[in-house]
């Protein structure tokens, strides 16, 4: 039995994958925790996730989603704030 992925799973993977890499970026020292590109990471990441759970719902994941995807829009506006402030 062959496991046929649709453009949904890869999508759902690719997700999956930049959350991880940037959570490995982070830990490795390679990002800041503040910085613009691990905030842009897991939203994207997050946003693909959700997609794919469109056509295949799993309730829990749908809210570590939407969960994840608002924490990272208020990490790049905190960002955005801070940036501006220090340039006052």
């Amino acid at each position: 039995m062959a496991l046929e992925l649709q453009w949904h799973d890869y999508a759902g993977l690719l997700g999956v994958g930049l959350v991880l890499l940037a959570f490995f970026g982070l830990q490795a020292g390679r990002l800041r925790g503040d910085g613009i590109v691990y905030q842009l990471m897991n939203l994207l990441g997050a946003t693909l996730v959700l997609i794919s759970l469109f056509y295949s719902f799993n309730l829990s994941a749908f809210v570590i989603q939407i969960a994840w995807i608002a924490i990272s829009l208020y990490g790049i506006a905190r960002g955005i704030r801070l940036r501006r402030a220090r340039r006052e």
